[in-house]
């Protein structure tokens, strides 16, 4: 498993530091941060971090979520490859039960707790055959909280694989800095 994912970050680093590309200044304040060694060797807390923001990006059904998410995960410190790797959650063969799933949360939440919506968004109606009624309101409401449920369990998940197979995602400390002292960049 380790062998596979160091490929792929060389693979990575090749790609991104591409002769034609490496030169341009838009792409070097770009890709300065995300270079940073720490972002792409996997340990407990990167990984859990960087899981987390791709599997909240991935229940946000938007195109290019992968880049999102990879920025997220530079900002936090994060394991990129890992955000990025999350956001494939969502594909073409997952994404209707993904957001039927969404809409049917965001209905529960809206009629059983009474949570409360933009008039613009509840205003917005499709319906859809076989299926039924369904507004944007509960679509967002559900989109949302499911975001935010995964990213949470992605947290136990992680810490329960590195319990059970320290070898495989060990526990690396943070070096401590003095207090009042800003984190290198």
């Amino acid at each position: 498993m380790k062998v596979h994912y160091l490929r792929m970050v060389r693979r990575a680093f090749r790609a991104l530091r591409h002769k034609k590309l490496r030169h341009r200044p838009w792409w070097q304040k770009i890709s300065k941060p995300l270079f940073h060694r720490s972002l792409w060797v996997p340990c407990r807390d990167t990984v859990a971090t960087g899981l987390a923001i791709g599997l909240f990006f991935s229940m946000m059904l938007m195109p290019f979520q992968m880049l999102p998410a990879a920025v997220f995960a530079m900002r936090a410190r994060a394991n990129v490859p890992f955000a990025i790797a999350a956001c494939w959650l969502t594909n073409p063969f997952t994404t209707p039960p993904i957001m039927y799933g969404q809409f049917a949360i965001g209905n529960w939440m809206r009629h059983s707790l009474g949570v409360p919506m933009p008039q613009f968004l509840q205003d917005v109606h499709f319906d859809v055959p076989q299926v039924g009624d369904l507004n944007a309101a509960s679509y967002i409401l559900g989109m949302l909280t499911m975001g935010v449920v995964v990213a949470l369990c992605a947290y136990p998940v992680v810490h329960l694989f590195s319990a059970i197979l320290p070898h495989h995602l060990p526990v690396r400390k943070r070096k401590q800095r003095p207090l009042g002292e800003a984190p290198a960049r």
